[in-house]
């Protein structure tokens, strides 16, 4: 970059400073320069890390990045930074996604904790939920066992858990929370590039014939189940199930009595086909109580579409876990 890139580069960082959020277009206006010099210059910039952008073209406006301070500050064993670096994400107020441990040491300065302690804090933490999972799996029966008197589903997993105590959403919990709420296809994708190898992992162990997707209540533009379904592009028949339309849309998320999450799948779920098969993998996004998948599973079962039924939930909730009692 030359000097008088340099010194322009400098100008936006400066007038962005003052402003806070700004357009292209009013940058160049400000700087009196083509639309074209400038978007070189927020390019470059945006690459660095230095700017981010939020919105959507035409209307896009570019943020000073939140300042990213040196691990070198903190004298932390590299294994604790390395839990961190794997494990931890967090969402800005102004929807910038901070990875790691500069994502941590952020979430850490935004509360006033000690980042060295609550680092170490932070890892035993992880440590403890890892307890549960086996080959990258939760195995969720126990949960299911102690909720429902009659359990359908054969088999229960999670990929993660939703959140965890103390820190909030995990980092999978984050990445499904933002990619519904924004119905953003670039964030599901990346999603299931994540959790892809485990899928097919849990597909060639369990030797699954047909695979349904739990169908979404809300009406958005973009529908997370069918893009998971599309991206996972799994080569496995899939069994066709219908969310019936109801005069009044009932979430069950806004349900907070068991008996009426359970009617609420009971009359809502169809399964629209005849096909039958031997075991059957059914997906769910986030897994509350259970009683969708559940009350899915034994329609499966009643209608003779399949003989064994596995859930697997991208994540869960921890409530209803058997609590390790050495942790």
């Amino acid at each position: 970059m030359d000097l008088m890139e340099t010194k322009t580069s400098e100008k936006i960082i400066e007038y962005i400073k003052e402003k806070g959020q700004v357009s292209g277009s009013e940058l160049s206006r400000h700087l009196g320069i083509t639309d074209r010099a400038v978007r070189k210059q927020l390019n470059a910039l945006l690459e660095k890390g230095v700017l981010s952008k939020v919105g959507k073209a035409p209307k896009v406006y570019y943020l000073l990045s939140v300042e990213k301070v040196s691990n070198s500050s903190y004298s932390l064993p590299k294994e604790i930074q390395d839990v961190i670096n794997e494990n931890f994400s967090v969402i800005s107020p102004a929807g910038e996604r901070i990875e790691g441990f500069f994502g941590f040491i952020f979430w850490c300065e935004k509360r006033n904790e000690p980042v060295e302690k609550t680092a170490r804090e932070y890892v035993a933490t992880i440590k403890k939920y890892g307890r549960y999972k086996k080959d990258g799996l939760i195995d969720g029966m126990y949960k299911m066992k102690h909720t429902f008197s009659n359990v359908s589903v054969d088999k229960l997993y999670y990929l993660d858990f939703y959140s965890i105590e103390r820190f909030g959403k995990t980092k999978l919990g984050q990445l499904l929370l933002y990619a519904k709420q924004s119905q953003n296809r670039e964030l599901i994708k990346e999603l299931v590039n994540d959790i892809k190898p485990k899928v097919d992992l849990l597909l060639k162990k369990n030797k699954i014939d047909a695979v349904g997707f739990i169908p979404p209540t809300v009406k958005r533009e973009v529908q997370f189940m069918k893009e998971l379904e599309r991206d996972l592009a799994l080569v496995l028949p899939t069994v066709n199930l219908v969310k019936a339309k109801t005069p009044i849309i009932v979430p069950q998320k806004t349900l907070n009595k068991l008996e009426d999450r359970v009617e609420n799948a009971q009359k809502t779920i169809i399964v629209d086909d005849t096909k039958k098969y031997k075991i059957v993998l059914l997906f769910d996004d986030a897994l509350g109580s259970g009683a969708t998948l559940n009350e899915t599973a034994k329609k499966l079962k009643q209608q003779g579409v399949a003989k064994i039924v596995i859930g697997l939930s991208i994540t869960g909730s921890f409530s209803g876990f058997e609590i390790i009692s050495e942790v």
